[in-house]
């Protein structure tokens, strides 16, 4: 079995652990994470090249092996060789058997695990999405990079689709809803505030550009089946999913979001378990910077709530990164088991950060942290996993050890044949489109112009009747005359005239003879 160590001594056995590394000269005892504790999180993190990919892939092969289902991004296309077993003629083979009898790990076998893959743009795995109503506003308004106001506008379509039963499913829900809400402006901002049709406008031009890196791919139906990240093999192994990240990463926000809004799911949907005794799923963030650059507090607090929250679900996070200090303090303090590549201190900037990771972790009077980190070589990292009550461990110098699946990517053609013989292959492929906000708007409209469409035909037959009654005989057989033009009398005109015959009537009767005999007699005094 893959992690087995029968001849490590210790306290714990060796189905309660994951096997890290350690040991040959110049190290301590081995390194195991507990299983228990695997759900506290943990921190990946080191310079380009020193080997956090392989260290990524040696923790889910030993998850797997445990029955832990994986969730992982792939940034560089390089964990699909997790799908394979390793072998003998990989130019690293003896490096590995080499590191493997050093580090006391023997029974190093290679080996493939069961893995399922994904792709948001449905090219390299199956397709993955989800809904625009699942993603929410706040997400949303992240994705977009949308001011207070816009973030506003948002909430108010949201609500407005609540209140009138409009699901939002794709990216021409949304499209067709903002539209709505410029056109019912004056009312909504009655009811909810200001409604400006320039922000409106805005949100339009950030839907098209996320339609332009390919975000239209991720919204729409069949949505993620969250039980499908969850699968076990037949053999009791967790299913590896992989999503392939490596174009998507051209699109960062992107990216970020959609892995945000995964852990946000997770968070919703999984009922409490408390401590188990080992995690119901692990969740690998790579590239984890990209989701804190420049995101604003509130997205902040959503991450360190769901962080905190989360373990007791039974899932565990874990960041990867090049600096922990690209994870903010109150979220790396929740991080338990860490794992520390070598970090390059050039600048002023770079010694303070080292500083401050090798002040992280519990010292270790044998060496100084802080120089290890610095020192240590590719495959080798300066660790700290959680100990029984969940105390950090003291930090160690550890060789990691090598990997049981292929290093590096497999071909298309082996990818292709693994899609095609998934568990949940057909599922997501075919795109459905049901009923939705956009339908239920375009209908609403083209009842509206059939409506108004009949009522002008109905106003211009109540004219054509009285036109002819118009030009129809009288009883006594007179034509009506009819004016061969059209009264050009302006509404002044109409009054003026109106005005003219009262004045008539007057001068005609009484008051009037009264008021032409007091002028006439004005006149004839005036002579």
């Amino acid at each position: 079995m893959l992690g087995k160590m029968s001849n490590f001594k210790g306290a714990v056995g060796v189905s309660d652990t994951i096997f890290i590394g350690g040991g040959g000269e110049g190290y301590r005892d081995p390194q195991r994470m507990l299983l228990e504790y695997a759900n506290r999180h943990g921190l990946i993190a080191g310079a380009t090249g020193t080997g956090k990919t392989v260290t990524l892939q040696i923790l889910a092969e030993s998850f797997s092996a445990q029955g832990v289902p994986v969730f992982l991004s792939d940034v560089k296309g390089d964990l699909s060789g997790l799908a394979e077993a390793g072998s003998e003629d990989f130019k690293l083979h003896e490096a590995f058997t080499s590191r493997a009898e050093k580090i006391g790990f023997s029974d190093y076998i290679y080996e493939s695990f069961p893995v399922t893959f994904w792709d948001l743009f449905g090219e390299q795995g199956h397709p993955i999405r989800t809904t625009v109503a699942e993603m929410g506003p706040l997400l949303l308004a992240r994705l977009m990079e949308l001011s207070e106001a816009q973030e506003g506008i948002l909430n108010i379509a949201f609500r407005v689709a609540d209140d009138e039963g409009m699901p939002l499913l794709d990216l021409k829900d949304l499209r067709a809803l903002l539209v709505w809400v410029g056109e019912h402006k004056a009312e909504l901002s009655l009811r909810y505030g200001n409604v400006s049709t320039s922000s409106i406008g805005a949100i339009q031009r950030q839907l098209l550009v996320i339609d332009n890196q390919g975000g239209t791919n991720l919204f729409g139906e069949p949505a993620l089946d969250i039980a499908d990240i969850f699968r076990t093999d037949i053999d009791g192994r967790g299913r590896i999913s992989i999503l392939a990240s490596d174009k998507l990463m051209s699109s960062p926000r992107l990216y970020s979001t959609f892995l945000l809004w995964l852990l946000s799911e997770l968070f919703e949907e999984l009922p409490e378990v408390g401590d188990p005794e080992k995690p119901k799923l692990v969740f690998f963030f790579d590239e984890a910077h990209l989701l804190f650059d420049d995101a604003p507090k509130a997205l902040i607090d959503k991450v360190e709530q769901v962080a905190r929250l989360i373990r007791s679900k039974g899932v565990g996070v874990y960041f990867i990164t090049q600096n922990p200090a690209d994870v903010p303090e109150d979220i790396l303090g929740q991080l338990g088991n860490r794992i520390q590549h070598a970090l390059r201190a050039f600048t002023g900037r770079d010694q303070r950060n080292l500083k401050r990771a090798a002040q992280t972790y519990r010292a270790n009077p044998r060496f100084d942290v802080e120089t290890a980190i610095r020192e240590v070589g590719v495959g080798e990292a300066v660790t700290s996993m959680l100990e029984r009550k969940g105390a950090p461990g003291v930090v160690e110098r550890t060789l990691i050890r090598p990997p049981s699946s292929r290093l590096g990517p497999i071909n298309k053609s082996a990818r292709a044949a693994f899609i095609k013989s998934s568990p949940i292959a057909g599922k997501y492929e075919e795109v459905k489109d049901r009923e939705s906000a956009y339908e239920i708007l375009t209908r609403r409209a083209e009842l509206a112009a059939k409506e108004a469409a009949e009522a002008e035909a109905r106003e211009e037959e109540a004219e054509a009747q009285e036109r002819e009654y118009r030009t129809g005989r009288r009883y006594k057989g007179e034509r009506v005359e009819r004016s061969t033009s059209r009264s050009r009398s302006s509404k002044s005109d109409s009054f003026g005239g109106a005005l003219a015959k009262v004045v008539v009537k007057e001068l005609k009767g009484t008051t009037g003879r009264r008021i032409v005999r007091g002028i006439f007699g004005t006149l004839f005094k005036g002579r």
